[in-house]
């Protein structure tokens, strides 16, 4: 792994973790095309660089994080779900990970999804995060487990689960911004560990690639939720819903014929 991959790879995560187009996805696929898919180190720094993305998410909203202690306790409620799933499935989900057809066909299915999801779910009563109720906000978490299968879009899943709660596109937007923090510290964390578990331990040239990716995905990540909250709001998710259904489309078509995408 290069600074090239390095820049390439923050940038993808930068710009697409906060969308609903699956940062996951776009970088197993990236890395697969550059070649580093199957380095151990790789698969570490794709986890690695979200803590980057997330600051960007705490830089910008950090009066919100200091407003009350309610907000911190429906982010515990909404992140329990995936921390029990990710517990207990961990290794099933490392295997999905490992799958570019896996990452195609779920960018595929729910790029179908976005298209109908402004008009299913167009009566939001909920305009703002303080008015999310404990219930709603494990509601929101349980739809957070489905950005487990690699193309899924953690965004997505959590931003479509808070409009099915009535959230309004902004509320339930922002509240899969905070919700990001707690899951991918705990996802970082997780796979830190099991890198030194596994006897891993860093030179000082993948320090300074960590330091190089996280730092090129925070900036990339400050700008990209700015514009995703004011395009969401004008324009609804239809946009997204055809660009996952053309790349996954692509991807599915490249593995039918022929095309090594694995991976593994």
């Amino acid at each position: 792994m290069n600074i090239i991959h390095v820049i390439v790879l923050a940038i993808i995560e930068g710009l697409t973790e906060f969308l609903p187009v699956s940062s996951t996805g776009h970088m197993i696929i990236a890395s697969s095309v550059m070649g580093i898919a199957t380095n151990d180190f790789v698969k570490l720094f794709t986890v690695a660089i979200q803590l980057g993305a997330i600051l960007s998410v705490i830089i910008l909203y950090w009066k919100r994080f200091f407003q009350s202690v309610d907000f911190y306790i429906k982010l515990i409620v909404a992140f329990i779900p995936a921390a029990v799933f990710g517990l207990l499935f961990s290794k099933k989900i490392d295997a999905l990970l490992e799958s570019a057809l896996t990452v195609g066909i779920t960018l595929f299915i729910g790029g179908i999804i976005l298209l109908f999801v402004d008009k299913w779910f167009n009566h939001a009563d909920v305009k703002e995060e303080k008015a999310i109720s404990y219930p709603t906000a494990f509601k929101i978490g349980l739809f957070q487990c489905l950005a487990m299968i690699p193309g899924t879009s953690r965004s997505a899943a959590t931003i479509v689960g808070g409009m099915a709660q009535k959230l309004s596109r902004k509320a339930a937007a922002e509240f899969s911004f905070f919700l990001a923090v707690p899951t991918m510290f705990a996802a970082t964390g997780k796979k830190l560990y099991d890198f030194y578990k596994e006897g891993h331990r860093f030179t000082g040239e993948e320090i300074k690639l960590l330091a190089v990716g996280n730092i090129i995905a925070f900036i990339v990540a400050l700008l990209a939720i700015k514009t995703f909250i004011t395009f969401l709001e004008k324009r609804g998710f239809r946009l997204f819903g055809w660009y996952r259904i053309l790349v996954g489309g692509v991807i599915i078509i490249l593995y039918m014929t022929g095309h090594n995408l694995e991976v593994i």
